[in-house]
Formats: structure tokens, C-alpha cells, sequence
């Protein structure tokens, strides 16, 4: 096979939906970040470090959510796309859970009664179900063309006040992130990080400092030209 054949064919890798959370912590005038370093043999972004996320899965959409967003948020996240925003906020609650061991939702009875998919055993025994108003929408973009994996990503800021365990204890997560610490804002620029997370650290800044415009920002690379506007 070409050159030319090798990159057309993965051009036309299928996007998968994604969610990604930010998690915000404030303590003795420090901001920081919660990232993690992805292994070295990872397909997607090796060795970079990156906030918790991953694709939305399936079983995602059959998840309840404890309490829904705010109309704002859940009419951006469904803006140009059929993934109900529901989903995405389930993804990204079950990521953190995941990769972190860190647990984000409220106590509803339902959790403990529901048939539990694979992926969600461990979170839903806690008896806890995802918050939507615990989850603040501000970044999507499209992974431009000729990657290994592409993603439409939704970027969820969370705070670490609604964190509903120890935000030091990262004993419960996963292999998937090492090197998993709070990160001061003002340095996290300093690791090796994909070119998005720097634009979304800088998006993230200027809402913190009330400069940020209105809407929430995407980059559009689902096609060859990429496109920048905001939902």
C-alpha cells in the first residue's frame, strides 16, 4: 500500500464521542488541575499528560443522572450532534471514577437498584448516580484528520468541593493514568501536554479571570479545514 492510500484510509478513522473532566481545586490561593500521564505505548497521545477522560460508551445513555444540568449547558452539549447530553455527562463522571478513583455524584436509591452495565458496577455500588449540575460544559473539539484515534470531545469543568471522597486518594484508580497529582494552574504548562489541553488550560484561565466570551468554544476538525466558532 502507497503513502497516499496508508493516510486516506486513516483519514476516514470514526469519530468516536468523548468526555474529558476538569477538575477545579482551590486551596490557600492555589488553583490547581487534577492530570495524569498517559502510558508510553498508548495509541492516543502517548506518554502526554492529560486530563481524565475517555469515549462515551453505550451504556452511558442508560445511566440516570442524579440531578440534571442547568438548560444552558445541556442544550450546548446537544448542539450539532445526536449524543443526548446525558450520556456525555455519565461518560465523564464514570472516567473520573475510572482512571482516578475519585467519585463525583450525589446518593439517589436508584443507583443500588438498577441492574448495573459493565463499566459502572463499581461507581453505582457506592450508591451514588452522576450530577449534571455538578458539571459546567466549556470546551469541545474535533481530533483533525490522520490520527491513530479521533474523538469529539466535551470538556466538563467539576470542582473538587463536590468531590464526594478523598481528593488525595487515588488507591481505587485504574493503570490507565500515572503520575495522577493536582497540578497548579499557573504550571501546567510546564509538562508535555497536547496542543488542545494548553488551548483548553487557556480557556479555563480566562473564565476564572471573567474574560472568557460567551458560549462555549469548539474546534471543529471533522473535515480537512478546520473550523473554529463557538455553541
Amino acid at each position: 500500500m502507497g503513502q497516499t492510500d496508508a493516510r486516506v484510509l486513516t483519514d476516514k478513522t470514526a469519530l468516536r464521542d468523548a468526555a474529558t473532566i476538569i477538575v477545579l481545586r482551590e486551596d490557600g490561593g492555589t488553583r490547581r488541575v487534577l492530570m495524569g500521564q498517559r502510558g508510553k505505548s498508548a495509541a492516543f497521545m502517548p506518554s502526554k499528560f492529560v486530563f481524565p477522560g475517555g469515549a462515551v460508551d453505550a451504556v452511558d445513555a442508560t445511566i440516570p443522572l442524579a440531578s440534571p444540568s442547568s438548560e444552558d449547558c445541556a442544550s450546548r452539549l446537544a448542539a450539532e450532534t445526536d449524543t443526548p447530553a446525558e450520556a456525555v455527562i455519565a461518560a465523564a463522571t464514570r472516567e473520573l471514577w475510572e482512571e482516578t478513583g475519585l467519585l463525583l455524584g450525589a446518593i439517589d436509591p436508584r443507583a443500588t437498584a438498577l441492574d448495573a452495565p459493565r463499566g459502572w458496577r463499581g461507581y453505582l455500588g457506592t450508591g451514588h448516580l452522576p450530577d449534571g449540575g455538578a458539571l459546567r460544559f466549556i470546551f469541545r473539539a474535533v481530533t483533525p484528520p490522520g490520527r491513530p484515534r479521533r474523538f469529539d470531545a466535551r470538556f466538563l469543568l467539576a470542582r473538587a468541593e463536590d468531590l464526594r471522597n478523598d481528593p488525595d486518594d487515588f488507591s481505587r484508580a485504574e493503570d490507565e493514568l500515572s503520575h495522577l497529582q493536582w497540578v497548579p494552574l499557573e504550571d501546567a504548562r510546564r509538562f508535555d501536554m497536547p496542543f488542545i489541553t494548553e488551548v483548553v488550560l487557556a480557556e479555563l484561565t480566562a473564565i476564572l479571570e471573567g474574560r472568557a466570551h460567551p458560549g462555549v468554544p469548539f474546534f471543529d476538525n471533522s473535515t480537512e479545514i478546520s473550523r473554529f466558532r463557538r455553541l
